[in-house]
């Protein structure tokens, strides 16, 4: 007996979680990505359909239109050409001639907002304040202060 679409959407991003962490909000998108690439791919194969482009700009301009949107929490999507990073760097911005402050005036993405996954950023702050990396700021800003 055939397998439904559903039944291979599952497998298929039960393979993709098996490989590396998905959170449940990226397992739904990818089970709604699947399934209705798997029904296009139907649809093409019966006749009902033709091929069409995949609407990729159409996401882009999503996040081009609340920036802010682009910064999730296993990526970071560039709003230049849509590539995904865990961090967007200085590098990858240079293609565009921008500096990080540019991006993010260009996009209206507050100054304070790191351009990295927040699952990364959430590492990095758990990582500092074990470390006490924030007491040690404090005392040195005291002892500079105290030196003028």
């Amino acid at each position: 007996m055939a397998k439904t679409l559903t039944e291979m959407a599952v497998e298929i991003v039960q393979a993709q979680a098996g490989v590396g962490k998905m959170s449940p909000e990226e397992i739904e998108s990818a089970l709604h990505k699947t399934f209705s690439t798997l029904k296009s791919i139907q649809d093409l194969e019966s006749g009902k359909r033709e091929l069409v482009e995949p609407e990729e700009a159409s996401e882009l301009e999503m996040y081009r239109k609340d920036p802010l949107k682009s910064v999730q929490r296993n990526k970071v999507i560039s709003l230049e050409n849509g590539q995904e990073f865990k961090v967007i760097t200085n590098r990858h911005l240079s293609q565009f001639g921008l500096t990080t402050k540019e991006y993010k005036k260009k996009w209206g993405i507050p100054l304070n907002q790191p351009l990295a996954a927040k699952s990364l950023t959430a590492k990095r702050k758990r990582w500092a304040k074990e470390r006490g990396l924030g007491e040690m700021l404090k005392k040195a800003r005291a002892k500079k202060a105290g030196k003028k």
